[in-house]
């Protein structure tokens, strides 16, 4: 009975996907797992809302803040997998948590129907302008001659902090690490040099990069952002190897019909193409993505074997530095 009706399910969203932009159809309940506003909400919205507009199919989201993402992923896997619900995770959920959170009540390699990779979002090595640096070659100079230099993030187990932890490996050296739990004190400080190196995401400090009160040294990505064309790759500036980013996934429970896999997977590829969508994204910091479901697992797969080995070379847990 179980199997009918997903089948059912499956047929009604294929169908739905396929009227057009008269579709009245049932909505797609679409979780997202952290506060409205933020980036994944942000990101999520902009793609959906042109998927909406090529196929109709609407979607009613559902923001679940709570335990970095991981409620909120939780109740994705948790759904009935008929088509009807699915959501946005994120780098953290999806790959980071299961590492620093034992008690994790899913597993993210097995728990949910992968769909689509949407966006990556790398982060980028900034500086205070009260620091007398320019490079990153720069600062790797003063981060060897003066031990435990501060950099602030958003949390422990954040993409900043662990973009932190993973550059300390690469360059051999030791920072002092200040968590922050919110991102405008972490920016002050920032500007006024009280923690003067962060690994940032673009959306949060783009405004004080053009005040010119932060520097942007590097990218932490295999190619240079659009939003920053002038700043190097961290392998053009001299450090191979090192890249990290936040991003952003859609997934559904585990055993959704393959047709609704299928059919919303096409018209995210296709949304993802739009000039308005890829314009919006880059305003953001993001890189738009239009992977398989294929390909989204053997991501997440190879982003938790990637940060197991830093978590644990780092000694990092979700209440140590």
């Amino acid at each position: 009975m179980k199997n009918a009706r997903n089948l059912l399910a499956a047929l009604l969203i294929f169908f739905s996907f396929n009227a057009g932009a008269q579709n009245t159809a049932k909505p797609i309940n679409f979780i997202i797992p952290f506060s409205a506003g933020s980036a994944s909400d942000v990101i999520t919205r902009i793609l959906l809302e042109q998927v909406t507009t090529n196929t109709g199919q609407r979607f009613v989201f559902d923001n679940k803040p709570a335990a970095g993402g991981n409620i909120g992923t939780a109740a994705i896997a948790r759904a009935e997998p008929d088509g009807f619900t699915m959501g946005t995770s994120t780098s953290g959920p999806l790959a980071i948590n299961k590492i620093l959170y034992p008690d994790l009540s899913y597993d993210p390699e097995k728990d949910f129907q992968p769909i689509a990779l949407i966006a990556i979002l790398p982060n980028v090595v900034v500086a205070s302008s009260t620091l007398n640096i320019n490079t990153l070659a720069e600062l790797n100079d003063y981060l060897r001659k003066n031990p435990d230099v501060a950099y602030g993030s958003v949390g422990n187990g954040s993409s900043q902090h662990l973009a932190g932890a993973y550059y300390e490996q690469l360059l051999g050296v030791k920072m002092t690490h200040i968590p922050y739990r919110v991102t405008a004190n972490l920016v002050t400080d920032l500007v006024a040099g009280r923690a003067p190196v962060s690994f940032q995401l673009l959306p949060n400090v783009v405004g004080q990069i053009k005040a010119g009160n932060i520097k942007p040294l590097a990218v932490a990505s295999n190619k240079r952002l659009a939003a920053l064309p002038n700043v190097p790759t961290a392998a053009e500036a001299g450090v191979k190897g090192y890249e990290s980013a936040a991003w952003f996934a859609i997934v559904a429970p585990k055993g959704t019909p393959k047709a609704v896999v299928e059919r919303l997977n096409k018209d995210i590829v296709k949304a993802s193409a739009d000039p308005n969508v890829r314009a919006r994204f880059t305003e953001l910091g993001a890189e738009p993505q239009a992977s398989s479901p294929e390909e989204l697992q053997r991501y997440i797969n190879s982003e938790i074997k990637k940060w197991t080995d830093i978590i644990k070379k780092g000694g990092i847990t979700l209440e140590k530095s």
